[in-house]
């Protein structure tokens, strides 16, 4: 299999690719978050194994980037994080397994051949978000629009990303409280309503065609023009 592991710790990371290439696999090594996000993305792995403390960007950003882009390499955490509390943040993050250190290689390579033989939960890998004139990349967590860069802040980000993901569909106020702010209660503010004003004007001033469009009595649509 090919196996790509993320490990900051460079007798960790030795370690794992000597054992793993004694067992016949093809092991690429990358030092930090960042990089080793940028490596899984492209989906030619067969298994990850990440550790949760990384330098740049930590092991749950990465699994929960990958997960977003619709990237589903079965991804194991080996950690010193042993709690039952980080276990589920781990698997709620997108982790199919979590090996806690200091571990038995046996038990580790055990794991990573069962984690090959699952089917995976997707095959697509598109991690760039496009609209028109108007792309959102979820790995570079940039957005531009005719080519121009244009800057976000974070719920922005998340609040286009949503409505690009369900581009040409009617998303209501709800549906945006729940899945862009984790509310599932109406906060009687006009939370969403300011945050779509400030994103339209990033988005929109100085372009054309308008893209995001308001539903009177229904909801907000992100759509192509015509």
């Amino acid at each position: 299999m090919r196996i790509l592991v993320i490990e900051d710790d460079a007798e960790t990371a030795a370690y794992l690719q000597g054992g793993l290439q004694e067992e016949g696999h093809v092991v690429t090594l990358a030092a930090d978050g960042r990089n080793g996000l940028m490596l899984a993305a492209t989906g030619d792995f067969d298994v990850l194994v990440v550790d949760r403390m990384l330098p740049g960007l930590d092991g749950l950003a990465v699994v929960r980037t990958l997960r977003a882009s619709s990237v589903g390499t079965p991804a194991l955490f080996l950690t010193t994080m042993s709690g039952i509390d980080d276990r589920v943040t781990g698997l709620d993050a997108g982790a199919d397994d979590y090996l806690v250190k200091p571990f038995a290689f046996s038990e580790l390579a055990a794991r990573v051949k069962a984690l090959g033989r699952r089917p995976r939960a997707t095959a697509a890998t598109t991690t760039v978000l496009r609209v028109a004139d108007l792309e959102l990349d979820l790995i570079k967590r940039t957005v531009r629009r005719a080519g121009q860069p244009i800057a976000l802040q974070p719920r922005e980000f998340r609040l286009l990303e949503y409505l690009m993901r369900h581009a040409g569909e009617v998303v209501t106020r709800t549906m945006l409280l729940e899945n862009v702010w984790d509310y599932h209660f109406d906060p009687r503010t006009n939370i969403v309503e300011s945050h779509l004003s400030r994103l339209r004007t990033k988005v929109e001033k100085g372009f054309a065609p308008e893209l995001i469009h308001t539903l009177r009595g229904a909801g907000y649509c992100l759509r192509e023009p015509g």
